[in-house]
């Protein structure tokens, strides 16, 4: 099932799945920076994210519970999905007792909510829903039907708030405090001043709360209207980049090409080595996966086409590595339709470059994820 949100509202979409009791995945795509997953078992929801799930946000629900330094103790649990950071950094937190499954609940249920009011209030974009085996493992599931009354009733008190609050991710400032202070508690006005950065989104704020967007938005909207609080405009949502961190400048990045096409690695060794990055390159991709960890690259550019094994199929089995699991791996393809980014996201990859590309377009993706090259001696 796949098609435009102009054709058939994401409501019915969801109903859909829910009566037909579908298990898989469904994935929105406002553009191609911006996208939603929702993870699906029998109709109910397991969990939806946001891309493939920025640990930031899981961050932010854990400052709740005091649990943000938990975190970065933990390690990935090896039947946890490896292709989604956050779910499984989760699941970790559970297993190693420093959440307990009420907390876990809780967490999920949030993530869930606003993930149902972004795409309630999406009305252009393109959707696909890829029947297969659950997320797991699972912790609950969350009914479609009581879900959308409640967030469709949400967004349509939202609109309410126009204009003076127009999104979640705007962030208050407070431009004159005496109206806050003479109305306010004096440990919630010390909150709202600690967190009223300019930086720290509504949203943000209803996670460290443990409160709806709604109720918090609210709670701002008189003094947004008196000009006591200022919203600053959100920061452009950007496409998913890795956490690991970028190389040395002293020591260059080393590159893998895995593309059967002979002119394709010639280009590719070509223009990357010729801005001083390392470059190896392998046609044949059962070849490149027996290889690929002797090589242990920065980064991988990968073909989608091949013969044997394609770069979808490859790009899973690197990310079921603990070795690779957050090495930037970007698919090379002639094709560049929705369904072909989606399969790309769901493999684990990071991004889709199309072919064919510019030396300008080949620099720009490959310096974003491992950096520029060392500077030559003298440079």
């Amino acid at each position: 099932m796949q098609g435009r949100l102009q054709e058939i509202d994401i409501r019915s979409i969801l109903q859909l799945i829910e009566l037909g009791q579908r298990t898989g995945e469904l994935v929105v795509e406002a553009n191609p920076s911006l996208y939603w997953f929702i993870f699906f078992l029998n109709g109910r929801i397991i969990y939806a994210s946001e891309g493939e799930g920025n640990v930031a946000r899981l961050r932010d629900y854990l400052r709740r519970f005091q649990l943000e330094a938990a975190l970065d103790e933990i390690q990935m649990p090896p039947k946890a999905a490896v292709n989604i950071p956050e779910y499984s950094r989760l699941w970790s937190l559970l297993e190693n007792h420093k959440l307990n499954p009420n907390q876990g609940k809780q967490i999920l249920l949030g993530m869930v909510r606003e993930v149902l009011f972004d795409l309630l209030s999406l009305h252009h974009g393109s959707f696909i829903f890829e029947a297969g085996p659950p997320l797991a493992p699972q912790l609950t599931t969350f009914p479609v039907t009581s879900l959308l009354t409640e967030m469709v009733t949400q967004v349509q008190e939202w609109k309410k708030l126009h204009p003076y609050i127009q999104t979640p991710n705007q962030a208050p400032t407070i431009v004159n405090p005496l109206p806050l202070q003479q109305t306010l508690p004096a440990a919630v006005f010390k909150a709202l001043s600690e967190w009223s950065d300019g930086k720290t989104s509504i949203r943000q704020m209803a996670r460290y709360l443990g409160r709806d967007i709604l109720l918090v938005a609210k709670a701002f909207y008189p003094y947004v209207q008196q000009g006591a609080i200022h919203l600053s405009e959100p920061v452009p949502l950007a496409g998913p980049k890795p956490s690991r961190p970028l190389k040395p400048s002293d020591k260059p990045a080393h590159i893998l090409c895995i593309d059967d096409s002979m002119a394709i690695q010639k280009t590719v060794e070509f223009i990357l080595q010729n801005e001083g990055y390392r470059v190896t390159t392998i046609g044949n991709p059962l070849k490149a996966l027996g290889q690929v960890f002797l090589l242990n690259p920065d980064m991988i550019l990968c073909d989608v086409a091949m013969p044997k094994l394609d770069g979808y199929e490859l790009c899973a089995m690197l990310r079921k590595s603990s070795q690779f699991h957050e090495t930037p791996i970007v698919m090379l393809t002639g094709k560049d339709s929705f369904s072909d980014r989606i399969k790309a996201r769901m493999a684990g990859a990071n991004e889709f470059l199309g072919k064919p590309f510019s030396e300008k377009e080949l620099l720009t993706v490959v310096e974003s994820y491992v950096g520029p090259p060392p500077k030559q001696g003298g440079e």
